[in-house]
């Protein structure tokens, strides 16, 4: 209840105050704040002569790109494997040199009678060298050839997702160029449009000192010079942070200067084609189909690997000894002697088949998500591709449109100022005007950025980003 008078009590002295006001006529009456008009920062419009352009953004964040560095050190690894992979076709060499010191015993004498007694020497000190080579014969066919196989196509699917990593980065870095671009214009927009509130603000006062117009026409125009100031200040701070978007898609150093080098002025490129020729050419490049079919095929080959360790293997093999003693020599003899030997080994274990086939199976069972991912994806591919050919086509018509937009309600807004200074228009009417004029200029601004970041979003989706000199 007492809430309640309080507010009684509030808004009765609002109330009395603006009777009061009323009451104390136009002659108390002015504007609450400045209707000097605001230099229009048309600094922002113009291109620096060092500055950056779109192409070279999207090229340093490519470059830069945190994505990409770990694509790459993905890529890094996929190589060490082919090189590991590569290594198994090579003969596998021992070296193994030992030395060995026996417990000392009384070894037993043998023989007697006519011939006497004789017993073996006995060597404590044992030494050994060793070469060994193995080469694995079946290996080669069944599970080297087929390893090393996936691991290329493992290797393959890296460097497309590096390059492909690499392409997003180099849009996403455009993007954010012509965004930059937007928000500065925006703030032109902001001030142009806070100009009109102050001379619409001016216009209200004049016409309220002559009688044509009320006290609440100039608190409406004061409203609108308030209103549009925020937006002032809420377009340069959007500003500022487009541009902090930039500098860390390029990953700027703190001391740079950071300018653009090119304006919203020049005419946007053609774009010709139609939709069944622009998908066939996008699923034809774009590298995230290409890294999945290099992983499907990949997976592919290393179940094939897997199977094949259910069959025996054949391998040959050699030993080269230089021992002291040697143990091909009977009796021992402390003394060095060498000796090699060579052979074949045929090695089957039977429990291998369960875990080959299960092994194979699992193999198999990635190979097919990954296929079935390359169907989502290549979905995914058509109608991202359907998206940003709309986007052209509708941002292209927006520019004709907006153009037309743009000058009618410059003019609109001409003619209904002068109606309001001549004392044959409302201020509702120029608020109106003001209004759609300020629209106008943002459908203007916003057709001509959407048209740029559209043919961007195009270029990605078809490939044609990763296919550059």
């Amino acid at each position: 209840m007492r809430k309640t008078t309080i507010v009684g009590v509030t808004l009765f002295t609002l109330v009395a105050g603006e009777g009061l006001a009323l009451a104390q006529g136009r002659a108390n009456v002015g504007p609450a704040t400045s209707t000097a008009p605001q230099e229009v920062p048309t600094e922002l419009l113009r291109a620096s002569p060092n500055g950056l352009t779109a192409e070279q953004v999207g090229a340093r964040a490519a470059a830069t790109s945190y994505s990409a560095a770990a694509s790459a050190e993905a890529l890094r690894g996929a190589a060490a494997r082919v090189d590991a992979a590569w290594a198994g076709f090579l003969p596998r060499l021992t070296g193994t040199a030992r030395y060995t010191r026996l417990s000392s015993f009384t070894p037993p004498s043998l023989g007697g009678g006519a011939l006497g007694s004789f017993s073996f020497p006995l060597v404590l000190d044992n030494y050994l060298l060793q070469a060994s080579i193995v080469v694995p014969i079946s290996d080669y066919f069944l599970r080297i050839n087929q390893a090393y196989t996936a691991t290329t196509n493992a290797e393959a699917a890296a460097r497309y997702d590096l390059e492909a990593a690499r392409a997003r980065s180099m849009a996403d870095g455009k993007v954010a160029f012509y965004t930059w671009l937007r928000a500065r214009a925006a703030v032109v927009v902001a001030v142009q449009a806070l100009n009109d509130q102050r001379n619409h603000l001016t216009d209200a006062t004049n016409q309220f000192a002559a009688g044509n117009a009320s006290r609440a026409d100039v608190l409406r125009a004061e409203t609108a010079v308030a209103a549009a100031e925020l937006a002032v200040e809420r377009a340069k701070n959007l500003a500022d942070l487009t541009e902090k978007q930039v500098r860390l898609a390029i990953h700027a150093k703190a001391g740079e200067a950071v300018a653009p080098g090119e304006t919203l002025d020049s005419a946007t490129p053609v774009v010709q084609g139609n939709l069944a020729g622009f998908t066939s050419e996008a699923l034809a490049s774009r590298l995230e189909v290409k890294s999945i079919d290099a992983n499907a095929e990949a997976a592919r080959h290393q179940a094939t690997a897997a199977r094949n360790a259910a069959y025996p293997s054949l391998s040959a093999f050699a030993d080269a000894i230089y021992a002291n003693p040697n143990p091909r020599r009977f009796p021992a003899q402390n003394e060095w002697f060498g000796t090699w030997d060579v052979g074949a080994q045929l090695v089957w274990t039977p429990n291998d088949i369960l875990t080959a086939r299960a092994n194979g199976a699992d193999y198999e069972s990635r190979a097919a998500q990954l296929e079935a991912q390359r169907g989502l994806t290549r979905d995914g591919v058509e109608l991202e591709v359907t998206q940003a050919w709309q986007a052209v086509k509708e941002a292209d018509a927006a520019l004709e449109s907006t153009k037309r937009e743009l000058a009618s309600a410059t003019e609109a807004h001409r003619v209904a100022r002068e109606l309001f200074n001549a004392g044959r228009g409302t201020s509702t009417t120029l608020t109106d005007a003001e209004t759609e004029l300020t629209r106008a200029r943002l459908d203007a601004l916003n057709a001509t950025v959407d048209a740029r970041i559209a043919r961007v979003r195009l270029e990605h989706a078809l490939g044609r980003d990763t296919r550059r000199p």
